[in-house]
């Protein structure tokens, strides 16, 4: 038990597995104390056959929450223990139903006597315990079902990695860096258009000078974001030129700096934040809607590439 008590709650899957293992063995000898010759893990088939004879392999498979090539197998080891049968379905021969046989049924009556007892066992042991295991089984499985445990880990990892992100301010020395960010991303989608040449070959001119702001996100030494806010008038900013590098992508990079705008577009003063974007970019757009954008039919754009705006109006 070292492995548990040093692991805690990351052996969470192992130390069900023991405790399935734990209660299978003893269902293996409670079947036994009853003559009842059923294996343990068919049982979940078995009983739901016995209530509702015909069953198909696929309905099983779903009323049990069991892959259904995992209760084939089940049904081919009960068929050949010769507790059950299987039959085609007379309007799909590609659906096979399960049947009790009488060598089936006549364990019924000592099933049914083993199964009373077990259940005021098992209510037993529960009203023993301090907390209610069954709701909790039941809470866990709800709450994974809404997200499994796969993605709460990965997103867990792209907090921790983005806790290294530095959002920067633009300087002369990120001149370079915002010019291949951006060539990068309209280059991998689109081609490069006028305008684009227009803001990124000189941004201190056509974006800094005009009272916009360029961020830049710094991770592990190296610049691997950047977004600006271009100045349409006094209230109202663009929010443009946004790129991650695609090996530094998945750890909240576009996030942060799409927040840090927001919070500079307030700071000026502005009332309105708007973006030109296409379909295409999808990550991009949910990005924008996650940020508490909306669609809109804006004016039209000036980029060729646009087939969709958005906005974000600010208090």
């Amino acid at each position: 038990m070292d492995f548990f008590l040093q692991a805690g709650t990351l052996a969470l899957g192992s130390r069900l597995r023991r405790l399935s293992g734990l209660l299978t063995e003893d269902a293996a000898k409670t079947f036994a104390l009853y003559g009842v010759d059923l294996e343990p893990h068919w049982f979940p088939v078995f009983f739901m056959v016995s209530r509702q004879d015909g069953l198909s392999i696929s309905t099983l498979a779903q009323q049990i929450g069991q892959p259904h090539p995992a209760v084939s197998q089940i049904v081919k080891g009960m068929r050949q223990a010769g507790l059950v049968e299987t039959s085609k379905d007379e309007n799909d021969g590609r659906v096979s139903r399960v049947s009790l046989t009488d060598r089936g049924r006549q364990l019924l009556p000592r099933l049914e006597q083993c199964l009373q007892d077990a259940q005021q066992a098992v209510d037993l042991l529960l009203s023993e315990m301090q907390y209610d295991l069954w709701k909790a089984v039941e809470e866990v499985e709800h709450l994974l079902e809404q997200k499994d445990l796969h993605t709460r880990v990965r997103e867990q990892r792209k907090r921790r990695e983005s806790q290294g992100v530095e959002i920067l301010d633009y300087g002369p020395e990120f001149r370079e860096d915002f010019k291949r960010l951006n060539y990068e991303w309209i280059e991998q989608y689109f081609s490069i258009e006028d305008f684009d040449r227009y803001y990124l070959e000189d941004p201190e001119s056509t974006i800094l000078n005009q009272g916009g702001v360029i961020l830049m996100a710094r991770y592990q030494g190296e610049i691997v974001g950047t977004c600006a806010l271009v100045r349409r008038d006094a209230t109202c900013y663009e929010l443009a030129k946004m790129g991650v590098t695609p090996k530094a992508q998945g750890k909240h990079i576009g996030l942060l700096l799409g927040q840090r705008s927001i919070a500079k577009a307030r700071e000026l003063g502005a009332k309105q934040v708007v973006i030109d974007s296409n379909t295409r970019l999808e990550a991009a757009i949910n990005l924008y809607y996650k940020l508490g954008f909306q669609k809109v039919i804006g004016t039209p754009s000036h980029y060729s590439r646009c087939n969709i705006q958005f906005e974000l109006l600010i208090d």
